[in-house]
């Protein structure tokens, strides 16, 4: 048994790398030499590396947290509404504000979007922290409300670091809708038969995400990348040759 691991930066490439563990120190390769904002969800291997490293800056997934609220929604539907109705303020005036750059043709300013959040997440964050610290007291821990309050409690330092850093968006979807057409491979292909055929796949899904990303074909691609190899050289700049720079010759 294996697992896939990946990583991503806004608008670059999407790289899978197999590992035979889940073990904090497989994420050392992936990461190593990182400087900057490292957002995830709430694996500890995240925070363990992140405290050993104080040039990387955690943020959180609101995404992961909304979605363990919405889970156990039947335990408490009117206190779980509220939660999620909170919840989803915040992405509300996220689209508000993308849109209004979007309307004034201007790149998000993170120092803008960061006073922004300051000033109009601090209510709804308020809000629901007191909303989760009642009803956690409410529910047993191990419930499905209670382990949707302790993963809020957890990760409340990274979700709400989200307003110091306004380069960020709210949460993974991005990468993970980048991953979401490999899931079906996953199931259908689950034993590889053998590591360097784990090491392989990752590769292969690398190349054809990253591909999708960017919106180019796979096939013209690989055809394209697969032509002009063999008359390069170890001289030569291979960086024009990743799918977020590849450009099809005339």
């Amino acid at each position: 048994q294996g697992y896939l691991w990946l990583i991503s930066r806004p608008g670059g490439d999407v790289v899978f790398d197999w590992k035979l563990s889940r073990r904090h120190g497989e994420l050392t390769g992936l990461v190593a030499g990182f400087a900057g904002v490292l957002q995830a969800d709430g694996y500890e291997a995240y925070d363990a590396h992140a405290a050993r490293h104080p040039e990387v800056i955690r943020v959180g997934c609101w995404a992961h947290a909304r979605r363990k609220f919405a889970d156990a929604q039947a335990e408490a539907p009117r206190a779980v509404h509220v939660a999620l109705k909170l919840i989803g303020r915040l992405y509300r005036l996220e689209r508000e504000w993308d849109q209004a750059d979007a309307e004034a043709g201007r790149a998000r300013d993170p120092a803008q979007r960061a006073s922004l959040r300051a000033k109009h997440f601090e209510r709804p964050l308020r809000w629901l922290y007191a909303l989760a610290v009642d009803l956690a007291a409410k529910h047993r821990p191990k419930s499905g409300l209670g382990q949707a309050c302790g993963y809020l409690f957890g990760q409340w330092p990274t979700l709400t670091r989200h307003v110091e850093h306004g380069q960020t968006r709210l949460d993974n979807n991005l990468v993970e809708n980048a991953v979401r057409p490999t899931k079906l491979g996953l199931k259908n292909w689950l034993f590889v038969g053998h590591p360097e055929a784990g090491q392989r796949s990752a590769i292969l899904y690398s190349i054809i995400v990253s591909c999708l990303r960017h919106r180019i074909e796979p096939l013209a691609y690989l055809r394209d990348v697969l032509s002009r190899l063999p008359s390069m050289t170890n001289q030569d700049d291979f960086d024009a040759l990743m799918p977020s720079r590849w450009q099809p010759r005339s």
